[in-house]
């Protein structure tokens, strides 16, 4: 099948499903014991700002009858896919939901950049190495490398890394090494960590073009604020990478086209880099795409301990608030990136296993 068509199918396909996940949380937020116009105005409203704020949030006509809910239904479904958010109930009030997420953007991608760098970094290489010194004593201590970091909850790993390098812990001179930095907050250097060249000065029309370039000292004090962070959130990926790479190797070296190609006097080094490594891969890949995801709803957490101003501690909030629109716009935009993370794995599987098809044309 041509890759375009099963796009196109996959992402037709993918439609019920982000009308389900919306239903789901629409259900939630409207039927359940929330609040947001008592969490706006607070104990002390008088019943006509109540009215006057019921009707602002859509939840009362102008005569003072409820909305029915299916219509609320609809208008909210149908903003979220025109991709009209709305604005804010209670975060930043008359402020547009598209603004808020906007600016929270940087943390959360800067901090899953480098949850993943080091989870793909550290876990695939140490699980291919266990499974390639199988039984014996480095594969023992990797695979224990692995059990250990899956086994250790985020929220507790958390804790502890941020009491170990804040002031008076053990790790405290981690904050002052090389570069003197924080442990929480969002780093500062997060808006500085390019510097645009302009190469075509006095260029018609090429001059507006600019090329971003590196800037290594913001970079690396961002870097250094979000390792800890990144760290943890990486944490459990780490473990499961470990522990499936290993089994996979393991699969993959007992195979009869391994034996053969040794057989034919392969050297091991291409064995293991052209028919051990490219399949282990292959169970590996799930894993990988589904942490990117993980990676989403883990830093609710993860950010709220070292206070990182991201999505994840702006969902956190808005659920609290509670503020519906930005918890519906942060919820679609979430069912999107995990729609859109399982195409691409499929798609991947193709280029990395050439027995994979996207199915028979029709």
């Amino acid at each position: 099948m041509n890759r375009g068509i099963y796009i196109l199918k996959r992402l037709g396909l993918a439609i019920p499903v982000m009308i389900f996940g919306i239903t789901m949380s629409f259900l939630i937020l409207y039927l359940g014991p929330i609040d947001p116009v008592g969490s706006i105005l607070g104990r002390q409203a008088t019943p006509a700002d109540i009215r006057q704020l019921r009707m602002a949030l859509n939840y009362i006509d102008s005569a003072g009858n409820p909305i029915p809910l299916w219509e609320q239904y609809f208008r909210v479904v149908s903003d979220l896919f025109l991709l009209d958010f709305g604005d804010s109930w209670v975060i930043q009030r008359e402020t547009p939901v598209t603004t808020l997420i906007i600016d929270r953007m940087p943390a959360t991608l800067w901090l899953g950049f480098w949850s993943v760098v080091i989870a793909l970094g550290v876990g695939v290489p140490v699980g291919l190495y266990a499974g390639l010194r199988a039984n014996t004593f480095r594969d023992y201590a990797s695979s224990g490398f692995g059990i250990i970091w899956r086994a250790m909850p985020n929220f507790w790993l958390a804790v502890i890394i941020s009491g170990l390098i804040t002031a008076g812990g053990a790790l405290s001179f981690y904050r002052t090494a090389i570069v003197e930095t924080q442990v929480s907050g969002t780093p500062d250097a997060l808006g500085n960590l390019f510097t645009n060249v302009d190469i075509f000065s006095g260029i018609p029309y090429l001059e507006l073009l600019f090329i971003p370039v590196p800037n290594p000292g913001p970079m690396f004090v961002a870097f250094k604020w979000i390792l800890p962070a990144a760290l943890v959130l990486g944490s459990s990926s780490m473990g499961n990478e470990v522990r499936i790479g290993r089994t996979a190797v393991l699969e993959s070296i007992n195979s009869k086209y391994v034996e053969t190609a040794k057989a034919k006097g392969v050297s091991p080094r291409r064995i293991i880099a052209k028919h051990v490594g490219r399949n282990a891969i292959i169970p590996l890949l799930p894993v990988v795409m589904g942490e990117f995801y993980l990676l989403i709803g883990g830093s609710v957490l993860v950010e709220s301990v070292f206070g990182i101003n991201g999505l994840g501690n702006l969902f956190f909030s808005a659920v609290l608030g509670p503020d519906i629109p930005l918890v519906m716009a942060l919820v679609f935009i979430f069912i999107v990136i995990q729609i859109l993370f399982n195409i691409s794995q499929d798609l991947l599987y193709t280029y990395i296993d050439p027995r994979i098809s996207l199915g028979e044309s029709e």
